[in-house]
């Protein structure tokens, strides 16, 4: 069954969210977006695989001031895999306090839970080079 006008809404709404809830450290509205044990995979960036909001929690308030100021996304591209999951594949870039920035891809897994849609599994991925695959 394709997507409905108003799931596309839902999910691109909640992946909207999430740089507003983490510029202002909002980690309890974070359970608005994400499942409570999420696996947020920031190895890449090596921070390793996080389980659990409260393990993002920490993760975030051990970075301290070396976390973005700014967290945005775009490109949002969504795939319904069925069964009441979706892909979402998005563009994000974040802002540094030297005025620097830094891309990533965030590849998300979303589904339908009795809340709403939340993200279940996401991997971040550094963009640090040009035109690779």
């Amino acid at each position: 069954m394709a997507l409905s006008i108003d799931d596309r809404i839902a999910i691109t709404d909640l992946i909207n969210l999430h740089g507003h809830l983490v510029d202002r450290g909002d980690f309890d509205g974070l359970a608005a977006l994400f499942t409570a044990d999420v696996v947020y995979d920031v190895s890449a960036l090596g921070g390793g695989v996080l389980t659990g909001l409260r393990a993002g929690r920490e993760a975030a308030l051990a970075l301290g001031e070396r976390n973005p100021v700014a967290h945005h996304v775009t490109n949002i591209v969504l795939h319904d895999a069925g069964d009441g999951v979706v892909r979402a594949l998005s563009k994000g870039f974040g802002v540094l306090t030297n005025g620097t920035t830094g891309s990533v891809t965030y590849d998300d897994t979303v589904e339908r839970t009795a809340h709403g849609w939340r993200i279940t599994h996401r991997i971040v991925r550094p963009r640090r080079t040009p035109l690779h695959e």
